[in-house]
């Protein structure tokens, strides 16, 4: 039976992994424009929202270990806990995400320049109790703005989801290249001796 439980690896031995690239795959599940922005050098892009609908179709084609990587952590997460619930294995979480591995020296791709998304969550997010703030000094109501956007943060913490994540990353900024088929997402995945 595969571990429920996520195995985090650091940026160090990834980097190991990646001199002997047959051995591993990293997949980057953060969005296309995310990934085109900044990614791993070897690294495969299937966004979260692929592994949700798809995820024993992908399972099914993950026959060597497997890093899961993202912006932070959180949605490679979520990527390992619906992986491993189908029955995938030998799945990894890198510490630290694209940051902490660019961070420790590891060679990566980088593209056009586009802010994080989770830097996009927090701005808007600000901006609105701001707003909402500012608004509520003339018209008391407005206040409410800011009460629903804390709860709305309150929430996402709380169920590890951001529904204000997933409507700015469908803003055609942060769409990035056009989306890509389940077929063309498999044909890209290395197939490989099965992990040991």
């Amino acid at each position: 039976m595969p571990s429920t439980r996520p195995h985090h690896v650091d940026a160090d031995t990834v980097r190991t992994w990646l001199s002997q690239p047959e051995t591993v795959t990293v997949i980057d599940v953060r969005g296309p424009a995310e990934f085109e922005t900044v990614h791993i050098r070897g690294s495969h892009n299937v966004p979260l929202h692929m592994v949700g609908d798809h995820t024993e179709q992908l399972a099914a084609r993950l026959d060597r270990p497997i890093v899961l990587v993202c912006q932070s952590g959180t949605r490679a997460a979520q990527a390992h806990q619906r992986l491993a619930g189908v029955g995938a294995d030998h799945l990894h979480i890198l510490d630290g995400g694209i940051a902490g591995y660019t961070a420790a020296g590891g060679e990566v791709r980088r593209g056009r320049a586009r802010w994080a998304l989770e830097r996009q969550v927090r701005l808007v997010a600000g901006t609105l109790v701001l707003a909402g703030l500012t608004a509520g000094l003339r018209a008391p109501k407005a206040r409410l703005l800011a009460a629903g956007i804390g709860a709305g943060l309150t929430f996402s913490a709380l169920t590890d989801t951001c529904t204000m994540g997933r409507i700015l990353s469908a803003l055609p900024h942060n769409r990035g290249p056009k989306d890509r088929t389940l077929l063309e997402v498999l044909s890209q995945l290395p197939t490989g001796p099965a992990a040991a």
